[in-house]
Formats: C-alpha cells, structure tokens, sequence
C-alpha cells in the first residue's frame, strides 16, 4: 500500500481553508478597507443636489439621470441621510491598509505555495507592481490570514520505500498496550558539536502543520561533531552513557554493548524480557551483532530504515546538547566534562 493519500487530502484540505481565509480577506477589504480601489467622492454640492431632489420627490432613476451619478451613488448618498442625517464624510475608522486587496491575495498565495518564501522576497515582489510597503505591513497581512513566520523543522529524508516501511511498523504496534513500551530499552549514538547548533530557518504554516513536509528540512544522518556518545533509556530512567574513542564499527559497538546494554537493563529493573531498540545502522545489523543477540537471548525490535526521529531517545539527545551549550565549553576537555 501506498503512502500517496493522507498528504493528498493534507494538501487539498490545506487548500480550502487557505481559499476561505482568502475569501474572507476579500470580503473585509472590498466593504471596509478597499478605499484606495473606489472613484474619486463627489463633491458635497453634489451630494446636497441629490438630497434636495429626492426631498422634492424625485426617484434614484430620475436623479441619475439629471446628475449624470450612476444609481447606486444616489442610493448610497440618501441611504446614508436617512441613516446618519447628513451627507458629509464621517470619520473614518483608521488609516487606509497601503497593500491594496488584490495584493495582499497574491502575497497569501504566495506565501502557501513557497513557505520558505522570505520578507524580502515578498517585499521586493509588492514594489515590481508599485506598492512599495514595509516588511511588518507584509508580516501583518499574513499573520490576518492565519500563516506566521515559524523554524522549520528538520525531518529525514524520506523515499517512497522509507514510508512504506514507518507506515508498516505503525499497523504492526498500534495495538501494543503501555506496558509493552515500557520494556522497552531505547539506543542511540549522537555526535556533540563544540560550537552549537545549525542555521534556523522560517517557514509561513498554520498551526499543527510543523510536521507537513513543505514545512521541513530534510536531513541525512551523520553529521558533523567533535565527541560521540553511546546511550540507553526506558521509561524508569537513562541508562549507561558511554564515550565513543575513535571510529564506531562492529568490533567496538559489541565491546560498548557487552559492558552497558544488560548492566543499563539490570540497574532499570527491566527484568530479562525486555525488548531492545537500535536503528539499521550496518554495525548493528552485521551478523556477528545479530548472533551476540541471539546468544543473549535479548529480543530486538524490528525498525523501519531513515527513521530517527521515531526513537525518543533524540528529544535526550537534544536535551543534553542544550544543557551543555548553555554551559558554552571552550575546548574538547570542558566539552567531555559537561556531558
């Protein structure tokens, strides 16, 4: 089965709710803030003119006629004295909006076709058809539609085979009840940069879509970093965390979990039927590791590929990288030391 659908119908859905915010954008502009679309006013004389033959009991037709005013004027100037009692401009509520309408639609679609549109782009695009406005006057007219400025998420890259296998794995433990994942002996390794984080990057979406994928950074693992740590967690608590000395392969990952994984399992009173979790990375799927678990009777979940961040263990990582870089370690010794 395909994963083609649910982004399909996420997109279309995305789609008309943009086109009602546009449609209600519209319907504000066009009755209260479109001034800077309308003819120039007629003159209070002429406005009075209209007044005194309507009193002396001429029709809107007639008195189109005569003044040479479409009807709906004359039908506007008399609605609004009987209304207010006078046809002299009233107070206006506010300083007329400087993006006219059809503007402001086109910087709306803009921005939901291209999330990663910036200010400046949109800036530069309202000056080309002479509506030269400030990037706050842009921000605010998104921001009427519901899209504000967000960092976009960083999410692996992910192929048509990668979901078809996350998909798999989610029908296969959708029934598994709290006490199956609290068996569970959670692993990774994380590489921890000396001089922090990457670049943000913003994205115009809508409230519970930071996971949509135009509103993402696609990733591919390794990295670059300065220490690589071994670790483990269950829901009791983390368990071993081991330094990494040199290159990772086999030999070492084996060595890293012969001396941690049962110890980690022991001291979180996991007891001996508990389900360790490792991604496919080569080193941990070779035979010889495979063959250590089964000589360890350690059960092993099956993980779907380009799926890291399905393991919890990441939202540790990230913890332990912010607590250290608050602490700004200068060197690779102070780097070790905080972690």
């Amino acid at each position: 089965m395909t994963q083609k659908g649910p982004p399909v119908c996420n997109l279309i859905s995305v789609q008309i709710q943009l086109l009602r915010d546009g449609l209600r954008c519209w319907l504000r502009e066009y009755w209260g803030a479109n001034s800077i679309m309308k003819s120039k006013e007629h003159t209070r004389q002429v406005r009075n003119m209209v007044l005194e033959k309507f009193k002396a009991g001429l029709g809107y037709k007639k008195i189109s006629q005569a003044l040479n005013i479409s009807r709906s004027t004359v039908q506007s100037i008399i609605r609004k004295w009987k209304e207010y009692g006078t046809t002299v401009n009233l107070p206006r509520q506010g300083r007329p909006p400087k993006l006219t309408g059809r503007t402001r639609r086109s910087l709306i679609r803009e921005a939901a076709k291209r999330p990663m549109v910036t200010l400046d782009e949109m800036q530069r695009a309202t000056a080309q058809v002479g509506e030269t406005v400030h990037r706050t006057t842009i921000s605010r007219a998104l921001h009427k539609c519901g899209l504000y400025g967000r960092v976009a998420r960083r999410k692996p890259l992910l192929k048509e085979n990668h979901k078809k296998s996350r998909l798999q794995f989610a029908r296969s433990h959708v029934e598994d009840t709290a006490n199956m994942w609290k068996k569970v002996l959670w692993s990774d390794e994380t590489k921890i940069e000396l001089f922090g984080h990457n670049a943000k990057r913003y994205a115009w979406r809508r409230n519970n879509t930071a996971h949509h994928s135009e509103n993402t950074i696609p990733t591919v693992k390794y990295g670059g970093g300065s220490i690589m740590l071994w670790g483990c967690f269950s829901s009791a608590g983390t368990g071993k965390l081991v330094k990494v000395d040199g290159k990772m392969d086999g030999a070492k990952y084996r060595a890293i979990l012969e001396e941690n994984l049962l110890e980690s399992a022991k001291d979180l009173r996991l007891g001996r039927r508990f389900t360790f979790q490792q991604d496919n990375d080569p080193k941990h799927k070779a035979r010889a590791t495979m063959e250590w678990f089964k000589k360890k009777n350690i059960h092993v979940l099956e993980w779907p590929s380009q799926s890291p961040d399905l393991n919890p263990i990441e939202n540790l990582w990230q913890d332990l990288k912010t607590a250290v870089h608050k602490r700004s370690p200068s060197n690779l010794t102070e780097l070790e030391l905080f972690c």
